[in-house]
């Protein structure tokens, strides 16, 4: 089969769904582009062949002079996607929608993963993303409200399917104060950061830690509000454990423009309690499991108060984070894989 992630959006994600696969029987290529900000796993039982973008790729990180030259590269990587030979073509992500809705007419049975579910760039175009769904013989999502989400868009609910994000497990060594609050992950608008800050700053003793790569700060690049430790910057797989490790909770004041988050269920694979806004579906985790605390979307002062609570109460905190241990626990990758198989059957 062949996984594509053309644009090497969320390559922990294909990594860990890819070796998965493999574990599981099946002989996966990953089509991707090479990642512009650090570096990927090396592949663990399957290929990864970097057919897209050659040279934008490479040649810039966040410049928009990228933009056109990738674009121009765009098609050329279609079209090596198609002579592909697999049973099935999974698609991650799709990296420029006006141009796939010309460019992407699978020939073998094909299944779309809605991370998104429509991705805020092109979000309004309901028409552009009903025509690419129709390309797709299964739609994958990661919550049931996703799920519901894109049926009311129109997508028939016979293509649909909800196979849960897995967590990324990991074990860090435990340095935690009892007071640190993290923020973790690529920082743009729709993470809330303003949010966090405001909480974090209403409660006592709390410190706000914010590491992760600065896309937009979202206003806060010049004020750097006191009480907030900031590492900035595409971070390591060395200091992701460190940050997760000297975390109490994690927070995730997000704004409703999502399916689900890697970096919450990295949280929780970590053992760290989550505090999220009940936005797409990343409130189903923390409250299948108990890893957490719920909060109305926008509610600041809702949030401020979850986060007190948990850092002031030892038994909620406990039991939040055995909810996190059970989390990682359920949501595995093999799991995910034997999920997406049995998909697969249903469409050779």
């Amino acid at each position: 089969m062949t996984l594509a992630d053309p644009p090497a959006f969320t390559p922990p994600y294909d990594h860990a769904l890819a070796a998965a696969l493999a574990r599981a029987g099946a002989d996966v290529e990953l089509v991707t582009s090479a990642f512009r900000f650090g570096a990927v796993p090396a592949p663990d039982g399957y290929t990864r062949t970097e057919l897209f973008y050659p040279l934008s790729s490479r040649l810039f990180r966040r410049s928009k002079l990228r933009l056109p030259l990738k674009a121009l590269e765009h098609p050329l990587g279609m079209a090596r996607l198609r002579g592909r030979k697999a049973d099935v073509l999974h698609v991650q992500w799709l990296a420029v929608p006006p141009l796939d809705r010309l460019l992407l007419r699978p020939r073998i049975p094909a299944v779309f993963t809605a991370h998104d579910l429509l991705p805020r760039r092109w979000a309004g175009r309901h028409e552009l993303w009903r025509e690419l769904f129709g390309r797709f013989g299964r739609i994958v999502v990661h919550s049931e409200r996703g799920r519901a989400q894109l049926e009311a868009a129109g997508v028939p609910a016979a293509r649909l399917r909800v196979i849960p994000h897995p967590v990324f497990p990991s074990d860090p060594p435990r340095r935690d104060d009892g007071a640190t609050v993290l923020f973790f992950g690529v920082i743009r608008p729709y993470r809330g950061l303003p949010d966090a800050v405001a909480a974090v700053g209403r409660v006592d003793g709390a410190r706000l830690l914010v590491a992760g790569d600065p896309v937009d700060l979202d206003g806060l690049a010049g004020s750097r509000p006191a009480g907030v430790e900031w590492r900035l910057g595409y971070l390591s797989e060395a200091e992701v454990d460190r940050a997760h490790g000297e975390a109490t909770v994690a927070i995730f004041p997000y704004r409703p423009e999502i399916d689900q988050s890697g970096s919450l269920l990295r949280a929780l694979g970590a053992g760290v309690p989550a505090v999220v806004y009940d936005v797409g579906g990343l409130a189903e985790p923390v409250r299948a499991f108990g890893a957490g605390r719920v909060v109305p979307a926008g509610d600041v002062e809702g949030l401020a108060a979850a986060v007190r609570e948990l850092l002031g109460d030892g038994a909620a905190l406990a039991a939040a984070r055995a909810g996190a241990v059970r989390a990682r626990t359920a949501l595995t990758w093999d799991a995910a894989a034997d999920a997406h198989l049995e998909l697969y059957g249903e469409l050779l």
